[in-house]
């Protein structure tokens, strides 16, 4: 894992992660990143003062993508070989809690925490499915279609709206309200449209596309309001 200077683009460090690393997480409250190991069943704690990779946190199965909530102080990642969302404690790095997705889930990958409303947003890539989970009740409490291979999931703060982005392309929109989501719309973008990231201050959304007529590009969107 590089560490880069926002200020002036350089590297000022490198950390070593495990194999095939997929998502971070920053905590800013320990000075920590967490990135989950996809193929090796472990996320790595990177101390990011030294650049250290500190000892890996063995989460059993293979690991999707990871989440920081500062609401609880917990640190989440799906485990996708058993179906579970993984509860890390990240002041001592060990694991706390496993929850169970439920058999409508096939890899349990994307991953987004809403910590005021006590929500975690599950995007199932092997059956194009998108899960809510009470994390109070530790239970799944509605499920939506997607996308082919949903991946990366952002969500706009402001406007409480969920983006879901698939590898086929397909991007899902949701508005959060009463504690659930509803569906807004879904299209297709582009091909290989999996990743996507919000501006909160502005509201844009970005999306870099591998290839546009032969280029990588970044997309940036302005949502409707």
């Amino acid at each position: 894992m590089a560490l880069i200077d926002t200020a002036t683009l350089k590297e000022i460090g490198r950390a070593k992660s495990g194999d095939t690393p997929d998502g971070i997480a920053y905590d800013p409250a320990l000075g920590k990143a967490y990135v989950s190991n996809e193929h090796d069943h472990t996320v790595t704690v990177v101390d990011l003062a030294g650049s250290k990779a500190l000892a890996p946190v063995e989460i059993g199965g293979e690991a999707g993508n990871v989440v920081d909530d500062a609401s609880s102080g917990k640190v989440f990642v799906n485990e996708q070989s058993h179906g579970e969302l993984v509860t890390i404690d990240p002041v001592t790095d060990t694991v706390t809690d496993r929850t169970k997705v439920g058999d409508g889930c096939e890899g349990n990958h994307g991953l987004y925490i809403d910590g005021a409303e006590q929500l975690a947003f599950i995007a199932c890539e092997d059956n194009a499915r998108l899960l809510v989970l009470d994390l109070k009740s530790r239970q799944v409490t509605a499920r939506f279609d997607t996308g082919a291979t949903p991946d990366v999931l952002a969500y706009d703060q402001g406007l409480h709206r969920l983006y879901v982005a698939a590898e086929d392309g397909t991007v899902s929109v949701f508005d959060e309200k009463d504690r659930s989501l509803a569906p807004v719309a879904s299209a297709k973008l582009a091909d290989h449209a999996h990743t996507v990231a919000v501006d909160q201050a502005t509201h844009r959304v970005y999306f870099p596309l591998q290839d546009i007529g032969g280029h990588p590009v970044l997309r940036i969107m302005e949502p409707a309001k």
